[in-house]
């Protein structure tokens, strides 16, 4: 009983993160088509191929995770993300309901960066996670490059490509290790907007 008691926040706040995304999908869900967008099919088309990719990639590392160290259940694990420093990265430019397209390219940019940054840090989780980590960096680093070429084209790139915040200093094995999980999961929830976010665009 005293460890139901104590996984209970946790729990709570795993809850409170799935009903706070899923009101947001149903929102997107929701809006009305708008008009077709300045972005390029092509673009979108392989923007989608992109975050298809990257997923898969995040569930080969989870379940190298999961399979290797144990770490299945990434909401027990919310309440030592908070400890650690692990940031999300927001997509609030991207909603449906009020999109600002240089703004959502933007933020999808950012938030790219973010978590190849996040990647970055969790280097020597392990030898056996080590390939499915590098993979996925690689990716993201693409997806972001992807992005970032389409800004150039539309004339909303900044002049100068912005540089990675400060990431967090995980300093164990197992932090990186626990750390990877939430990385994992917080990047497979932005990539479930952004894949949104895409097919919202490509409504004629």
């Amino acid at each position: 009983k005293a460890k139901l008691a104590a996984q209970s926040p946790t729990k709570s706040m795993a809850l409170q993160l799935l009903l706070w995304l899923g009101a947001l999908w149903a929102v997107q869900e929701a809006a009305p088509p708008g008009p077709a967008s300045s972005l390029p099919q092509g673009f979108l088309l392989k923007c989608s191929e992109q975050v298809r990719k990257i997923q898969a990639d995040t569930s080969m590392l989870q379940e190298e995770l999961c399979a290797t160290h144990k770490l299945c259940h990434p909401e027990e694990l919310l309440l030592l993300g908070h400890s650690l420093g692990i940031p999300r990265a927001p997509l609030s430019s991207c909603s449906s309901q009020a999109l600002q397209l240089p703004g959502c390219l933007s933020q999808l940019h950012s938030g790219l960066l973010l978590y190849r940054g996040l990647l970055q840090a969790l280097a020597g989780i392990s030898p056996a996670s080590a390939p499915a980590l590098d993979k996925l960096q690689l990716d993201v680093a693409d997806f972001a490059t992807t992005i970032w070429h389409q800004m150039e084209d539309l004339g909303q790139a900044p002049a100068v490509q912005p540089t990675q915040s400060t990431m967090p200093a995980l300093t164990s094995a197992f932090q990186r290790r626990a750390g990877s999980v939430l990385v994992a999961s917080h990047l497979q929830s932005f990539l479930e907007l952004t894949y949104r976010v895409l097919r919202y665009l490509a409504q004629p």
